[in-house]
């Protein structure tokens, strides 16, 4: 692994309950990331999300957040104010969501959401703005980025508008980069265009990836190391050179019992089993 950008001890992060208990989501994780491609795989609700959106300040006014040390390029992130924090979030460390429209102004064009990036993130001078826009577009392939800068969110499709967010999320230049199960609204044909950009852009940019998904065949494609989560634990930490097929927790092994295959059509798919004793 190369140079370390961050390093989790024992995370955990809880949330109010009826009776005023709290119930903790996130269960001791530790994991260390470095320029490299990370996948964090499991079901709705294992904790992927969560991890890594109170890592950023972004689990919520309600959650309650806590580690033995959460440490990027040196620094505790837990301990920052507000302040510093957004000046980290956006510009160092960028993430890219599920539905880029919810990210994206419905009243503005995406190339001026994408100048207000450049101003805020890299000062660039505004008879430059436009031009530096284009080609942010052009690096992710979007056809024809003169055009597409004058449109707006709702003219754009799935995959074009996610597009446009990847580019907005790499104007920064951010040494990590996290993508949110930044492909599960798309089909998935434009689900493989997309991670393979994704990919493209981490390899030549150099940085580092947190890669948040449910489909476990998918992104072991674009990975250098798999964490698999089950109720807020992490249960088994895989190589791409492993593969699924070295898995040994059965957790891991069911998930992929229960994938479909194309080469087993119309083949009953088994119950997933799970045991309470894995997320203790």
């Amino acid at each position: 692994m190369s140079e370390t950008l961050l390093t989790v001890e024992n995370l955990r992060v809880s949330f109010p309950i009826a009776g005023g208990r709290r119930t903790e989501v996130v269960k001791g994780v530790s994991f260390n990331l470095g320029r490299e491609r990370l996948a964090i795989v499991g079901e709705s609700g294992s904790g992927k999300s969560t991890t890594v959106r109170s890592l950023i300040g972004l689990a919520g006014p309600r959650a309650m957040v806590s580690a033995g040390s959460a440490r990027f390029d040196g620094r505790e992130l837990l301990s920052l104010h507000a302040h510093a924090l957004s000046a980290i979030r956006g510009r160092r460390i960028a993430m890219i969501v599920q539905d880029p429209r919810q990210g994206l102004n419905p009243v503005r064009t995406v190339g001026r959401q994408m100048a207000e990036m450049l101003r805020l993130h890299r000062a660039i001078p505004r008879a430059k703005l436009r031009a530096t826009a284009e080609a942010l577009f052009d690096d992710v392939h979007i056809r024809d980025p003169r055009r597409v800068c004058d449109l707006y969110p709702h003219q754009l499709s799935g995959g074009m508008a996610q597009r446009v967010m990847i580019a907005m999320m790499l104007s920064a230049g951010p040494d990590l980069l996290i993508a949110d199960e930044a492909t599960s609204a798309l089909d998935a044909v434009v689900q493989k265009h997309i991670l393979e950009l994704i990919d493209e852009q981490v390899k030549l940019r150099g940085m580092g990836l947190i890669l948040i998904s449910h489909d476990l065949e998918l992104v072991s494609h674009f990975a250098d190391r798999i964490l698999v989560m089950y109720a807020g634990k992490i249960v088994e930490t895989l190589t791409s050179e492993q593969g699924y097929r070295s898995a040994r927790h059965p957790y891991t092994r069911g998930l992929m019992d229960c994938t479909p295959s194309l080469e087993r059509p119309g083949e009953r798919l088994p119950v997933l089993a799970r045991d309470p004793a894995w997320g203790q």
